[in-house]
């Protein structure tokens, strides 16, 4: 159908747009006037539906002009045409690829909603008001891509900049080359210009256009439909703010799988495990009376003075161990072990 060729589409009647109160957007509008892009953009907004259809289903490219037939009629759209047609320049810059750095960086700045420079990879809430609604145009009416319209891409923002930093421009060229790139094989250029492209059929006295429709008021930029962008943008920069506090609200809560990691979890203990409990210390006293008296740990080496006494009764005890068998004296030898020790005066 010959609407999803204006699906995303959008058109500028300059006369309402230039009375509006918001400087901002005055300005913005006037650096498209100034840039050269009034007779594209502000052109009668008429479509001929039929006559689009054909157009694009019959169109090839050759040696650089556009052709196709409509109604069986030849029609051959050249650049210099396309040109006259919608009052476009011819010098300046034909590739976006040729636009200064310099000015790319200076436009980061310029149309930054905070005053710094806004990253290329990011989105258009970043840029004041008038500048967003810049970048919806030069996307929708200029290169005419589809998808998202939120997102900043460096084709988007360097047509920004040629507006906002006056850069000249051949837009006779640019637009042309879009227009060759719709009906391109293997391209993946969307095709629209459906404005234009019924303006240009209206030229060809020979074609029988047949009825034209309007071209739906909701993709015309006026007073009305700018201040209703306004709102809309606001509620949804506010949204997105919101939306992000809260994020980062919860993002500070600790995750509920850390706190169940650092509660550790009771266990169950039940009879089986109360007399293996008891084994084990039934083990354990097994081992004491076992473990040999010469495993007993030596005492600290700091030495108390001892008397002469001490020393006879040292050599008495160790006389005893030799003696004495251990499965037999074992208890009396700790005896007096522990007596000696007690007793320094010994």
């Amino acid at each position: 159908m010959a609407s999803s060729f204006y699906s995303n589409a959008q058109h500028v009647d300059f006369e309402s747009v230039l009375g509006m109160d918001d400087h901002g957007m005055v300005s913005m509008f006037e650096a498209l006037m100034a840039s050269g892009l009034r007779g594209f953009l502000g052109c009668p907004a008429v479509v001929y539906e039929d006559s689009l259809v054909d157009f694009f289903e019959n169109a090839s490219v050759r040696s650089g002009v556009f052709i196709s037939t409509v109604g069986g009629q030849l029609v051959e759209i050249s650049e210099k045409l396309f040109a006259e047609t919608f009052e476009l320049p011819v010098d300046g810059l034909g590739d976006l690829s040729e636009m200064p750095k310099d000015a790319i960086f200076d436009a980061t700045s310029i149309v930054s909603l905070s005053g710094e420079p806004i990253s290329l990879s990011g989105r258009k809430n970043q840029m004041k008001m008038p500048f967003r609604l810049l970048c919806d145009i030069v996307a929708k009416a200029i290169s005419v891509k589809a998808g998202s319209f939120n997102s900043i891409t460096v084709e988007k923002f360097s047509l920004l900049t040629a507006v906002v930093c006056r850069i000249k421009m051949n837009w006779a060229m640019f637009l042309f080359d879009i227009l060759k790139k719709m009906v391109s094989t293997g391209s993946k250029q969307a095709k629209g210009f459906a404005v234009q492209i019924s303006l240009l059929l209206a030229t060809f006295p020979s074609l029988e256009l047949g009825e034209s429709s309007e071209f739906p008021t909701s993709k015309v930029l006026t007073k009305k439909t700018v201040l209703r962008f306004v709102s809309l943008n606001d509620r949804d920069g506010a949204e997105e703010v919101t939306g992000a506090a809260k994020k980062k609200a919860v993002s500070k809560k600790r995750p509920a799988a850390d706190i169940e990691a650092a509660v550790p979890k009771k266990k169950r203990t039940s009879k089986k495990k109360s007399i293996s409990s008891i084994s084990s210390l039934e083990l354990v006293e097994v081992a004491e009376e076992a473990i040999p008296i010469q495993q007993v740990a030596e005492p600290l080496d700091v030495e108390e003075p001892r008397c002469s006494s001490a020393d006879a009764v040292d050599l008495i005890i160790q006389q005893a161990r030799s003696v004495i068998p251990r499965d037999h004296g074992a208890m009396l030898l700790d005896a007096l072990t522990m007596i000696r020790w007690a007793s320094p005066e010994l």
